[in-house]
């Protein structure tokens, strides 16, 4: 059986049309990092503001996955806010934590600072509209709950809308299936059971490691080999925590000003080409043991941007990852000869036992390009050379990213479209966060802003605030409308697409262009250099916020 997901199209309850309207000065939509900061700081500063979330509870993204294995693949301390009050009292456990313990992590900030107060849970928000003559939106929750606000601020994430690909015969499985985002939150025993996982991205690689251990089967179904990087996951001690941090304010600070939102992750200045062989491994070595994104970002300027340098560091990984393979064949599927795609154009997952795990007898591994998927049945999955009876089907299958979670919900602006409708031909936005025909809407960690290649945390502080101080700029002033222009957009459009051609990000089929969405179209949606993109984030508010216009 398949559990329904939620749609975000459900019709508003007659029974609440004759409430009472809420007026607010903001509202945020999405309690994960993003959402939280822009609450804090806008209450901090006066104004009459609330946030929407669609789950029962704080955390975003680590609300809704609590699939087996889930963690976060940035260290802390640099996935965390820099908030003293929020920092001074708390620990990790983990270098990188869990999703059971960012729960408790975000329990703790809102014990620290209150925000709960203002928060309405299971507020799933289906329509808003923008009421031309007020300068105000209109918002409707599924369950009918109405409320006007001057500024509309969506704070959703660029994984918040699950794609579920044309399985043929999906709905007749009558086992148990579940998207990874949608995981069940009292938990799911696999104990004993048939796993198939389909999909080997980063949700994937972390079931497929913690189903290997209980399933009495796992098969794991791959359509592309994923460049997994090795996690160096690590214990942490309480004591030595505390002692660092005095170090903490000096650690943000450097975090803030960095290309990615990681305080200790950068690149070396020079081109991998420059150097000798022996330091060139040398460098790879460190960044390898180092672990998480050091091997990505962190070893030479010109990795994502020249072919042979790229070239270079994927023999390194694949000479790693082979040789932790038993069977030369499976080895050749996971890490294979010729690259699938440019190393580090589609984001790498972190992993610790994945290639260990094809080494068990339990474990099979399935080449969807060789033997793809026909249908699935009743049992199991049908490919086309053997059936593969199962009792639980992991829907690995990622998500519609960056605009998915915006475009599910049915937002109208001044021309009447709606966001889907107007970005059906591509993104247009100015600076990521500003939509022509669509005022007082300020998007923050969406679409052409850096989200897929910035820390989370260091975004929602360095953008948040450029929004908060923005909003106060405009009550200063007495402003009441602020609207990106097309001209600016379609400039802010064309950036991007230089942007994404000085790199190898577009010879891959990934995610961050688009293409993993059927009839998406394929467009960089994270802007890939944070320095630059901040520069022209400031440069506007120091020119009057030039790009919109404000009345």
């Amino acid at each position: 059986m398949i559990v329904p997901m939620p749609t975000g199209s459900e019709t508003p309850h007659a029974a609440h049309a004759d409430q009472a309207m809420e007026v607010l000065d903001a509202l945020v939509i999405g309690a994960g990092f993003s959402g939280l900061y822009q609450l804090y700081r806008l209450r901090e500063a006066g104004f009459k503001v609330r946030l929407f979330e669609a789950g029962s509870d704080l955390g975003g993204v680590w609300h809704w996955n609590c699939y087996p294995g889930a963690r976060v693949d940035s260290h802390v301390p640099n996935y965390e806010f820099s908030i003293e009050a929020v920092w001074r009292d708390w620990v990790w456990t983990e270098r990188f934590p869990s999703w059971e313990e960012l729960r408790r992590y975000f329990h703790h900030v809102d014990q620290v600072l209150g925000l709960s107060q203002d928060i309405r849970f299971n507020a799933r928000v289906t329509h808003a509209h923008f009421l031309d003559d007020d300068n105000l939106w209109e918002v409707t929750c599924a369950d009918g709950h109405r409320l006007r606000t001057r500024y509309l601020l969506p704070c959703l994430g660029f994984a918040s809308r699950p794609y579920l690909p044309d399985l043929p015969g999906l709905g007749q499985f009558e086992g148990i299936c579940h998207h990874t985002a949608h995981w069940p939150q009292a938990g799911l025993d696999l104990s004993g059971r048939r796993v198939g996982v389909i999909g080997t991205g980063a949700s994937g690689v972390q079931m497929v490691q913690e189903a290997s251990k209980v399933a009495s089967h796992l098969t794991v179904f791959q359509r592309t080999p994923i460049i997994a990087l090795p996690m160096q996951q690590q214990r942490l001690d309480a004591a030595e925590q505390r002692a660092m941090k005095a170090q903490y304010p000096e650690l943000f600070r450097r975090r803030e000003a960095s290309n990615g939102g990681l305080w200790d992750v950068r690149p070396d200045r020079r081109s991998a080409l420059e150097v000798s062989d022996d330091e060139r491994h040398a460098i790879f070595e460190r960044a390898w043991n180092d672990g998480g994104f050091h091997f990505w970002t962190g070893t030479f300027r010109d990795i994502l941007t020249d072919a042979r340098a790229n070239r270079l560091i994927y023999d390194f990984w694949r000479e790693r990852t082979r040789a932790r393979v038993h069977n030369p064949l499976l080895a050749e599927k996971l890490a294979p000869e010729q690259p699938p795609h440019p190393f580090g154009t589609k984001r790498p997952s972190l992993e610790q036992w994945y290639y260990e795990a094809f080494n068990l007898p339990h474990v099979d591994l399935v080449d969807l390009k060789d033997t793809p998927i026909t249908s699935i049945t009743a049992a199991g999955v049908q490919t086309t050379t053997q059936h593969v009876a199962l009792d639980v089907l992991v829907l690995a299958t990622g998500f519609d990213a960056s605009t998915g979670g915006l475009t599910q919900i049915d937002l109208r602006g001044t021309d009447g479209a709606s966001l889907a409708q107007s970005w059906s031909e591509g993104v247009r936005t100015f600076l990521g966060m500003g939509v022509p025909h669509f005022p007082n809407m300020l998007m923050l960690y969406g679409p052409q802003s850096p989200t897929a290649f910035w820390n989370g945390p260091a975004s929602a502080e360095v953008q948040g605030d450029w929004v908060v101080q923005c909003l106060v700029h405009l009550r200063a002033q007495g402003i009441t409308r602020i609207e990106a222009t097309a001209q600016a957009a379609q400039a802010w459009h064309r950036h991007m697409d230089m942007l994404a051609h000085s790199t190898l990000l577009p010879q891959a089929d990934s995610w961050y262009m688009g293409a993993n969405i059927p009839g998406k179209p394929r467009q960089l949606l994270s802007h890939a250099g944070t320095r630059v993109y901040m520069d022209a984030c400031r440069k506007s508010a120091a020119e009057g916020y030039a790009g919109f216009t404000l009345a």
